[in-house]
């Protein structure tokens, strides 16, 4: 039997973000209810927690909570929780007799050991009110995920601003063509997989978040940084503390890869084009928007790959990928074989209707950078006009980069930019839709689906439409189009 820390989700410091806390937190227990306990690992899909054995999840329904409640449910916990409204991942739930209900309190938590709650809640939430007052241990999204990883013997963590999604869900079909057993915690869902893909306890492969330092958290065997992007400065307030965080993330891994010529430091292996880069793709061919390369080690030929997503940056993905499994001692033939097996995550340049005879793509791209990959790739497969529809994602996101968008959106000749998604935030007129579609001539601004219908009527033939962004314009576009 294995001993692991997971004590640590309880102890003062671990649960006050790394303060001491003061004398209230354990004479009111304003955070939490501190029991000291610790987790044994018996068996491959089995873990005994000593003081917590069920878990109220509030937002289950996201991506990554409705994760960690699957993997929690595999290792025998009782699970059960809530969101605001009912999603696919509510469904699956539901469909597996998991307690899921929609509104602003709920008498279940009373019943329950712990509550894991994300950064999207606010701490006056009903739900963590009734925690507190029921006197039951509170769990951020992130510690808990941090905490889980523990329990495996290796664990992989991707990082970036971009790509954590994609390269996650091709490190899981690697894995899963070399048979290894292994659990993933996707930020998507994979084609294949969903957002959760449950194989075995030797490898944990999982998304190292940035927001609010969440990747801080994690104490990865393997990390890959995929890039440094400034992002999220609401948190960092620079990028120059974007890049600092991202060298403490690779500092508390035990090996890294990393993009060569990153700010964030050298890592013990890098990828990408240049010549000095550990893993580098030769010979690329696209086909048809797809690519085709032999991947190089050390100057030396590893295997030829072919993807089946679109886009160049698909490439650097497939790169870190590469870089990453190697590290876990992967076999070239399984790198090859999953990496052709990956079909692709949903929102990551998705096919997902069909408009007056043309295709209608979605993709999750919400930072400029991302917005200039998928417009870069729609060109390469469209042979007509290209209607782009672009919700902005956050105020503070539009707000901190406004020139970054400006310079991104500007030149398409068809742009129509959706009200905001707030997600967590309030109105900010500085970061909203109406203010960056009035910097970039030739945009519209759009605040409903009759305004989408009339922007795409003269669309068909060879034309494309290309919806973007990471809020609820996906489903809007999937109702409209599908």
């Amino acid at each position: 039997m294995k001993m692991v820390g997971m004590e640590l989700l309880l102890r003062p410091d671990f649960v006050c973000g790394g303060q001491n806390p003061p004398r209230s937190f354990y004479k009111k227990r304003a955070i939490c209810h501190i029991v000291h306990f610790f987790a044994i690992k018996c068996s491959m899909k089995k873990i005994l927690l000593c003081g917590a054995r069920s878990f109220y999840f509030v937002g289950i329904g996201g991506v990554s909570m409705s994760a960690l409640a699957k993997i929690l449910i595999s290792m025998g916990y009782t699970v059960c929780g809530s969101d605001r409204c009912e999603s696919d991942y509510t469904a699956q739930f539901a469909a597996r007799g998991v307690s899921v209900t929609f509104g602003a309190d709920d008498e279940i938590i009373d019943d329950c050991d712990a509550l894991v709650y994300t950064d999207a809640i606010k701490k006056d939430d009903p739900h963590i009110l009734r925690a507190i007052n029921g006197n039951k241990i509170i769990i951020p999204r992130g510690r808990l995920l941090a905490a889980v990883a523990q329990l495996y013997d290796c664990t992989i963590a991707v990082a970036g601003c971009h790509g954590k999604t994609t390269c996650t869900c091709m490190l899981a079909h690697i894995f899963a063509c070399a048979d290894k057993p292994f659990t993933a915690h996707i930020g998507g869902n994979d084609l294949s997989f969903g957002n959760c893909r449950l194989s075995g306890n030797q490898f944990f492969i999982t998304e190292a978040c940035e927001y609010n330092k969440n990747f801080l958290l994690l104490q990865p065997d393997i990390g890959v940084v995929l890039n440094s992007d400034a992002d999220h400065l609401e948190c960092y307030g620079d990028g120059a503390h974007v890049i600092k965080a991202y060298r403490q993330f690779s500092e508390g891994c035990k090996k890294w890869a990393g993009l060569y010529g990153d700010p964030c430091g050298r890592a013990d292996v890098t990828f990408g084009p240049d010549e000095s880069a550990d893993y580098r793709a030769v010979r690329l061919r696209s086909e048809g928007g797809r690519y085709a390369f032999d991947v190089f080690e050390c100057g030396r030929f590893l295997c030829r790959v072919r993807l089946n997503v679109y886009g160049r940056h698909n490439v650097f993905n497939a790169l870190a990928a590469v870089a990453a499994a190697r590290l876990a001692g992967i076999r070239p033939e399984a790198i090859e074989g999953g990496l052709a097996r990956f079909s692709g995550v949903e929102r990551r340049f998705e096919k997902i209707g069909n408009c007056g005879g043309c295709e209608v793509i979605a993709d999750y791209a919400h930072h400029p950078r991302e917005i200039t990959a998928a417009l870069r790739t729609a060109a390469e497969i469209t042979r007509g006009e290209i209607y782009v529809i672009f919700q902005p994602h956050t105020y503070s996101r539009t707000k901190n980069l406004f020139g970054d968008f400006v310079v991104a959106l500007s030149g398409i000749k068809h742009l129509l930019i959706y009200k905001t998604f707030a997600a967590r935030e309030y109105f900010d007129a500085e970061g909203s839709a109406l203010t960056l579609s009035n910097a970039i001539k030739n945009s519209r601004y759009a605040e409903c689906e009759r305004d989408i219908k009339h922007f795409v009527k003269d669309a068909g033939g060879d034309d494309k439409i290309l919806v973007l962004g990471a809020g609820n314009i996906y489903d809007i576009a999937k109702k409209l189009f599908n």
